[in-house]
């Protein structure tokens, strides 16, 4: 199983109707990507300070399902046109989990 991991920090200016529609389209990418084993994302708690603001946490089967995801049309256009213009930085990381 690989388990993909991906941390936002949203741009200063980045307001509340856009954060939300990260939310949402990250929503319908789980019922367009069926390589998707589990599918979980969503805004920072605030525990602690200087956290990423958003975290997206993906489960395949294989790394070939983790590549269908990367690749997957769908996908690419919400990173371009949703994620991309309202964040100021990015961390991410694939794990095999055996």
């Amino acid at each position: 199983m690989i388990r993909h991991v991906s941390l936002f920090s949203f741009a200063e200016g980045a307001d509340a109707v856009q954060r939300a529609a990260v939310t949402s389209a990250l929503e319908a990418l789980a019922r367009e990507i069926p390589e998707l084993r589990d599918y979980r994302f969503g805004p920072d708690a605030g525990i602690n300070a200087d956290n990423f603001d958003y975290a997206v946490v993906a489960d395949f089967d294989d790394v070939y399902g983790y590549l269908a995801y990367r690749d997957h049309p769908a996908h690419r256009r919400v990173l371009v046109e949703v994620i991309a213009p309202i964040i100021s930085a990015r961390a991410a990381v694939q794990i095999d989990l055996g």
